[in-house]
């Protein structure tokens, strides 16, 4: 017999062999991988105007919000107004999360507003085939540098135009401006001061392997995913003073763009200079039909409503006031056409003034792109024409009819006697019973005239042949 003490030791011994066989069958935990760094990409095509500049305000506040570890501004633009151009600058100076300008696809161009934007952001980046520059301010609307005038229509755009040497004080003090901010830009950043003037000064312009060599921006990255791949590993200074950084892990991370929501896309239609100038016509015919015809309530409804959206619509707009004063001028003519008999002199100076207005309503290059069409500025004028023609024709045509009610209405109306009666009694005219009086006795169906009025009682005489 096995002692107690002897069994315990055998068992302990089994357990011990066993034990290895077990550990296969034990579950195996997986540690927490790190989720990919997420980037937000942000779309600036075409003008920069205030709709973009909240576009890109709301997209990088929504980014730092939900922890993205990179923006990206990825832009093709002409340039835009000096206002919306700041508004981004500062949003992203501000902005706690690395921003990235990327100047992309090929062939793009971060022009005259795009180049300050570039020069803001914290890595500049562009794609080959694509150039920056020509940053010098204009103003819109006012005589340009030298004597010219300047086609383009709103104060403080950095629209792509040259200064001219002789310049006044007002021009001095936009380029002085413009190259101090530029500068100060340049200097935050640590990239070329000396080009970024010249850009402002000079209007120059560098293509993307010459801004690299020249240290106007930090990489040239021939698609996305090679932006990514060189950004992986590098270290941002974050914040105006450039106290903190922040060590970028972009190599697998995962891009979300951010488009604009319904309201933005809205507001970029009704900033559109062909659906501008349709509604600010639109507007001027509907109310002016409406007074001419009072009470017609839906002409002045729609006229007003049409009016107000192309008036916000113009002050997003580099509008030139001399073109919008030659529309004005053309649409009055056109109505005038039909009240002064001028043999058709004021609807064809008319129509003429439409189309040169709306063609140097906006001027496309000092504009960044933004342009009336010719064709649908000659084709808006005739159909003005002809609808400011035929609506005043036929009001003037209404207003010329014959009255067909009241007092003027009854002389001469023909009625039928109701009851027989000598000197007075009642008729039937126009569908209603009158009092009438008579120098001549009616009997019931007789025929009668109205003569004279007095009053509420008709004076008639008996037809010819009723008497």
């Amino acid at each position: 017999m096995r002692t107690l003490k002897q069994s315990s030791h055998i068992v302990a011994l089994g357990l011990a062999l066993a034990l290895p066989l077990c550990l296969p069958a034990l579950p195996v935990f997986a540690q927490p991988s790190t989720p990919p760094a997420r980037v937000v990409e942000l779309h600036v095509d075409g003008q920069i105007d205030p709709v973009v500049a909240e576009y890109v305000d709301e997209g990088i506040t929504q980014a730092n919000r939900d922890g993205a570890a990179l923006i990206l501004i990825t832009m093709d633009t002409p340039g835009g107004l000096d206002t919306a151009m700041r508004d981004i600058i500062k949003v992203i100076l501000n902005s706690p999360v690395p921003v990235v300008g990327y100047v992309a696809p090929g062939g793009a161009r971060a022009a005259s507003a795009g180049t300050y934007i570039l020069y803001a952001a914290h890595v500049a980046a562009m794609a080959p085939a694509t150039n920056l520059g020509a940053a010098t301010p204009v103003e819109i609307g006012m005589p340009m540098p030298g004597g010219g005038a300047d086609p383009v229509g709103r104060a403080g755009s950095a629209a792509s135009a040259a200064a001219a040497p002789g310049h006044d004080a007002m021009a001095a003090k936009r380029v002085n401006d413009a190259a101090a901010y530029i500068r100060s830009l340049a200097q935050l950043r640590g990239r070329d001061t000396a080009w970024a003037e010249q850009a402002v000064r000079e209007s120059v312009s560098l293509s993307a392997n010459d801004a690299l060599s020249r240290k106007v921006i930090d990489l040239v990255a021939v698609d996305l995913n090679d932006l990514l791949r060189q950004l992986d590993g590098r270290v941002i200074a974050i914040g105006e003073s450039g106290a903190g950084s922040v060590k970028l892990a972009t190599a697998n991370a995962s891009v979300v763009v951010l488009e604009p929501d319904w309201r933005g896309r809205l507001l970029a239609v009704l900033s559109e200079p062909s659906l501008v100038l349709m509604l600010m016509m639109l507007g001027v015919y509907g109310l002016l039909f409406e007074f001419m015809n009072p009470g017609y309530v839906l002409p002045g409804v729609i006229g007003g409503v049409a009016l107000l959206l192309a008036l916000w619509g113009l002050q997003m707009l580099p509008v030139n006031y001399a073109g919008l004063a030659l529309i004005l001028l053309g649409m009055a003519f056109l109505v005038a056409e039909a009240f002064v008999p001028s043999f058709g002199a004021l609807g064809i100076g008319g129509a003429a003034a439409l189309v040169v207005g709306s063609v140097i309503l906006i001027d496309p290059e000092g504009a960044g792109g933004y342009e009336v069409p010719v064709a649908f500025s000659v084709a808006l004028a005739l159909v003005s024409a002809a609808l400011v023609f035929v609506t005043v024709y036929l009001a003037v045509k209404a207003r010329r009819r014959p009255v067909v009610s009241g007092r003027e209405d009854l002389f001469g109306a023909g009625g039928e006697v109701l009851e027989a009666f000598e000197g007075g009694g009642w008729a039937r005219v126009r569908g209603e019973n009158w009092r009438v009086v008579s120098a001549a006795p009616l009997g019931p169906g007789q025929q009668v005239r109205v003569v004279d009025i007095d009053g509420l009682t008709l004076r008639v005489e008996p037809l010819n042949g009723n008497q």
